[in-house]
């Protein structure tokens, strides 16, 4: 299937801070029919055509034939693709420190990210996945807001935003943790961990600046916690929100979901998992994490806890934890 030159690409843009529950979201609607489940394609061209990392499949990226055909659709006709050099751009034109020049450019009416030549190639991307096994949407888990203002402005490109919003001690919690990426079959790389006081930060920072930037228009928020509570009415909702209402949803019974690979290029190691899955909440960091620990990270994300509705008081759910151990 080719997408006409005219028709929008359609793309739903999970958007907040990391750790949030946006790789189990990002694989239950990979199984819904015509929803291509991307990944954090912000990675794609340093994790996937570089350090050629794991697909979704559990394939290597360059054995991946799904990944291979978008790929030659990417650079058809071009020159020789600088993978590594957009990747490096990327990372410099979407620091924190220019989220407040974004915004002014935004405000003025211009492109909030400055143009880059690269931007077509970027563009590109989105065309050919679009036009890959009858996709009616891709999802981008890239979460980072500058990156999603960039995805937003590129011609013919149709953004809609869903915020995922986690309780920020366990997302802090979930930083700390050590634990193999997944990412290579023959090797054991950590993924990243993070201090309390600096995922905290960013907790706050990237939660406050989507819902500033995306409260209105196609924007849907959702908090981690609500969605594990009833993850079927809140599947439905997000689709609702992208204009696939009543598409066949994966879930076998109101707390368990059957999985199949998808092809995310990048994000937390449970995008390999596939089979019959259950869903409950994981809030070990409750117990797992000291007072202390968890005054600090209040103390900084204060604002934004009041703002989405989270208490100071932790407290345990009966029956919590999950099979999947991890948001991701």
């Amino acid at each position: 299937m080719t997408v006409r030159p005219e028709a929008p690409i359609r793309v739903l843009y999970l958007a907040g801070s990391g750790r949030s529950g946006s790789t189990l979201l990002t694989n239950i609607l990979g199984q819904v029919d015509g929803v291509f489940a991307a990944g954090e394609l912000r990675f794609l061209w340093q994790r996937g055509v570089v350090e050629n990392h794991l697909c979704g499949c559990g394939r290597p990226f360059d054995s991946c034939p799904v990944w291979a055909s978008v790929m030659a659709d990417v650079t058809d006709g071009g020159p020789p693709l600088d993978a590594a050099g957009i990747a490096a751009r990327l990372r410099r034109r979407l620091r924190l420190g220019r989220v407040p020049t974004m915004l002014v450019r935004r405000a003025l009416g211009r492109p909030p990210v400055p143009p880059h030549r690269d931007d077509e190639l970027i563009a590109r991307l989105y065309r050919s996945l679009a036009s890959h096994h009858g996709t009616a949407l891709v999802v981008d888990s890239s979460k980072l807001p500058p990156y999603g203002m960039l995805v937003s402005q590129l011609p013919g490109v149709e953004v809609s935003v869903l915020h995922v919003v986690r309780d920020p001690r366990a997302a802090a919690f979930s930083w700390r943790r050590s634990r193999v990426t997944g990412n290579r079959t023959d090797a054991d790389e950590q993924m990243q961990r993070h201090p309390l006081w600096k995922s905290a930060s960013l907790w706050l920072a990237w939660n406050a600046l989507t819902a500033l930037v995306w409260r209105r228009g196609r924007y849907l928020r959702l908090r981690y916690e609500d969605f594990v509570g009833d993850p079927e009415r809140a599947t439905a909702a997000i689709l609702d929100l992208v204009g696939l209402s009543g598409a066949e949803l994966p879930f076998e019974s109101t707390t368990s979901v059957r999985l199949a690979p998808t092809h995310s290029v990048a994000g937390n190691p449970n995008r390999h998992r596939s089979g019959s899955t259950r869903i409950r909440l994981d809030d070990e960091w409750v117990e797992g994490m000291a007072r202390g620990q968890q005054s600090l990270v209040s103390a900084i994300a204060a604002p934004g806890m009041l703002w989405f509705g989270y208490r100071r008081a932790a407290r345990r759910t009966p029956e919590s934890g999950s099979d999947l151990k991890e948001a991701g």
